[in-house]
């Protein structure tokens, strides 16, 4: 069976578990990072050297690098789903993951640090400003690429969506001021409405 180790509420995390729900591919969640540890262990490091979240076991295949891991699931398990096969289309949605994660993730852990995890006499109201007005930014490309399609990966859901899915539910649920962008939150809502999202995604911030 396969194996997804790391903490529920972490966004890299959410991925893997997201991506293997929408291809109901029976595994075993193993709670790891944070609070849980494990990730130090020599054990865990055999699997991921980098000592963070998430991680799988594929039978005898370990794989990290939360991304990656999407892509292995889908070239795998969803031929016929969340795998594209023509590889132009497949890159235009494939970019959508690696831009998610170099432009959207560190301003937006300001934002959520410094407003979820955070107490209020520890929060750096700045840094939060500052990546609340990056995220707009980000989110707005987001936008404008969603006003001439339903998905990120094109006319269907597919992988492309997974990334900056799962950074979408906190930026709509998290108490703070956000720009109107129509055509995110309208594909925000078409999320909601998938199984998987709420099971893997939606669930309490922390």
């Amino acid at each position: 069976m396969l194996k997804i180790w790391g903490r529920g509420n972490s966004t890299n995390v959410k991925k893997a578990l997201w991506a293997a729900e929408e291809l109901s591919i029976p595994y075993e969640n193993i709670p790891a990072g944070g609070a849980y540890g494990i990730v130090a262990s020599p054990e865990y490091r055999a699997i991921n050297p980098n000592s963070r979240v998430p991680a799988i076991e594929d039978d005898s295949f370990a794989l990290w690098e939360s991304n990656t891991i999407v892509r292995y699931l889908a070239a795998k398990y969803g031929k016929s789903t969340l795998h594209i096969e023509d590889a132009a289309a497949r890159a235009s949605a494939e970019k959508w993951m690696d831009w998610a994660t170099s432009s959207i993730a560190i301003p937006f852990r300001d934002v959520f640090w410094n407003t979820v995890r955070l107490a209020p006499d520890q929060q750096d109201h700045a840094a939060k400003d500052k990546g609340l007005a990056e995220c707009s930014a980000m989110f707005a490309i987001a936008d404008a690429a969603l006003a001439s399609q339903p998905y990120l990966s094109g006319a269907d859901f597919g992988v492309g969506d997974i990334p900056l899915g799962c950074f979408a539910y906190a930026w709509f649920e998290m108490p703070i001021k956000r720009p109107d962008h129509p055509h995110l939150f309208a594909w925000y809502e078409r999320l909601k409405s998938r199984p998987a999202y709420r099971k893997a995604v939606m669930t309490p911030l922390t």
